[in-house]
């Protein structure tokens, strides 16, 4: 009697694992198909990783699937995936921004005026990359004591 009860308490516990776990990657797969990808060039990413989010005026459009370095250029390009109903116009600019003072980093999208937008796979041409922290404040207390 004791071996069925255990039997039962383990069944139970690995039903649900197996529910969690569909859960789990229906919902990481879904609306992969509602998704366009675009990417940009940058000469920095500090604090950017696989997976940050890609922002226009502080609300998540997508975020960023793909980092990778150009032999060439030694610039970093990142791939974003964006929701397809936000449409982004050919002179929108990317910026590489703070949360606040100890937040994350994530990209922010300013859209342009353009009435031609961007299309799945093409590149954003206006970026501008991460900006550190601790060297603009090192840089503003050694300028302030050599005054």
């Amino acid at each position: 009697m004791d071996r069925s009860l255990e039997t039962f308490v383990g069944f139970v516990v690995l039903m649900v694992a197996g529910a969690f776990f569909y859960f789990a990657y229906s919902y990481s797969a879904k609306d992969i198909s509602s998704r366009y990808v675009l990417s940009a060039s940058f000469d920095k990413i500090d604090g950017i990783s696989i997976g940050s989010d890609v922002k226009i005026g502080g609300v998540k459009v997508g975020s960023v699937s793909k980092i990778a370095l150009s032999p060439e250029t030694y610039c970093v390009q990142v791939e974003m995936h964006l929701d397809e109903s936000v449409r982004i116009p050919c002179d929108t600019s990317a910026a590489i921004t703070s949360e606040g003072l100890l937040g994350g980093k994530f990209i922010s999208l300013t859209p342009g005026g353009d009435n031609v937008m961007l299309k799945t796979g093409e590149s954003l041409a206006h970026t501008q990359g991460s900006i550190n922290l601790e060297t603009l404040i090192g840089k503003m207390m050694f300028s302030a004591e050599t005054k």
